[in-house]
C-alpha cells in the first residue's frame, strides 16, 4: 500500500506539470486486478484493471464494446507505461475473450510520451474528454428559435440523437446496436419527463438540431472528480444537427445558447466527449473553445493489445 501511495503521490505531481486542470491522480480500486513490472532503473510501476460486462439493454452498451477490460496505470513521474501495457496483454492471455470485447486506458492528454506507447501496443485515440472554462460568450448572429425540449418532442428528440449516433459510428467508438432504438427511446422518455437541459434549435418551425446535457457535481468521492476540477460542470452529452443543416451554423449558434443556459445554472465550464477520427468534431469542437483533458485510448477486440 504504501508503495501504490508512493506512486500515487508521484503522478499527481506529473499530472500537475502537464496540465492544470487535471485532477490529482486517485487511489486505485480495491477490487480489482494488480499488475507490477520492474524498470531498467530498479523502480517498479502497477497498475489495476477492472472488468465489465455490459448488459444488451444498457445505453453503454450504444458506444462501448459489451465486454470491457480498463486498467488504471499507476506510473508515477516515470515512463514505464510501455512495460505495464506488455504486462496488460500478458494478463489478458489468461482470459477468455470473444469479439465484442476492447481494453481502455484514460490517460491525459498532454502526456505525449505516454502516447507512443498506447500507439507502438495498438490502442488509437478513439475519444477525448474536452473542456471549456466558463467564459463569456460573444454575440452569435441568431437566425434561429431555440427553446427546451418537452416530452412531446420525444420523436423528434429519437430522431436526431438517432442520427447523430449512426454518424458517430462511422469515426469512433460508438456502436448502432439492433435495439438501439427501443435503448434510446426508453432513456430519452425518462429524462424528458424528468425536465433534464435539453435543447431544440428551430428553423421555420422544424427541428434541425439538437443539444442534450446534463449537470454534473465533481464533488470528493465522485466518478467526475477522478477527471474534472472540482465543481459544478455541464455536460454536453449529444449534439446532432439534421444531415441537410450541417454547415450552416446550427452548430454554432446552438452551442452559445446551451453555453449561456448552463452558465445561468451555475456551471464553473461544460465538458464532452468526442472523437478525434471525426472529421467535423476535431475542427467544429476547439472553435468553440474546447480543448482535450483526456484521451481515451481504447483497442477492439481486447485480444488486438499488442
Amino acid at each position: 500500500m504504501t508503495s501504490a501511495r508512493g506512486l500515487v503521490a508521484a503522478q499527481s505531481a506529473r499530472f500537475a506539470s502537464l496540465d492544470p486542470l487535471l485532477p490529482p491522480a486517485t487511489e486505485p480500486p480495491a477490487d480489482g486486478h494488480v499488475l507490477t513490472a520492474a524498470l531498467a532503473d530498479g523502480s517498479r510501476v502497477a497498475g489495476v484493471v477492472s472488468h465489465q460486462t455490459f448488459e444488451p439493454h444498457t445505453t453503454t452498451r450504444l458506444w462501448s464494446a459489451a465486454e470491457v477490460w480498463e486498467m488504471l496505470p499507476l506510473v508515477g513521474g516515470s515512463q514505464g507505461m510501455d512495460a505495464l501495457l506488455t504486462r496488460f496483454r500478458h494478463h489478458l492471455d489468461t482470459q477468455e475473450m470473444h469479439e465484442d470485447t476492447a481494453c481502455v486506458v484514460h490517460w491525459p492528454s498532454r502526456d505525449t510520451k505516454a502516447a507512443r506507447a498506447f500507439l507502438d501496443h495498438g490502442l488509437v485515440p478513439l475519444s477525448v474528454l474536452a473542456v471549456r472554462l466558463r467564459t463569456p460568450t460573444p454575440p452569435v448572429s441568431r437566425t434561429l428559435t431555440m427553446r427546451r425540449a418537452t416530452p412531446h418532442d420525444l420523436e423528434t428528440v429519437l430522431e436526431l440523437s438517432l442520427a447523430e449516433l449512426e454518424y458517430s459510428s462511422y469515426v469512433g467508438s460508438t456502436i448502432v446496436r439492433p435495439n438501439a432504438a427501443v435503448v434510446k427511446r426508453r432513456a430519452l422518455t425518462e429524462r424528458l419527463r424528468n425536465a433534464s437541459p435539453i435543447w431544440l434549435a428551430e428553423r421555420d418551425g422544424i427541428a434541425v438540431g439538437l443539444a442534450e446535457c446534463a449537470i454534473v457535481s465533481s464533488e470528493p468521492g465522485t466518478m467526475a472528480a477522478t477527471r474534472l476540477p472540482r465543481g459544478r460542470w455541464g455536460y454536453v452529452n449529444c449534439v446532432s444537427v439534421l444531415p441537410g443543416a450541417r454547415g450552416s451554423g446550427v452548430g454554432r449558434q446552438l452551442l452559445a445558447h446551451v453555453h449561456q443556459e448552463l452558465h445561468r445554472a451555475g456551471t464553473v465550464g461544460t465538458y464532452l466527449y468526442y472523437n478525434p477520427p471525426n472529421p467535423l468534431s476535431s475542427v467544429f469542437w476547439p472553435r468553440q473553445g474546447y480543448r482535450p483533458l483526456w484521451t481515451v485510448w481504447e483497442v477492439r477486440p481486447a485480444s488486438a493489445l499488442r
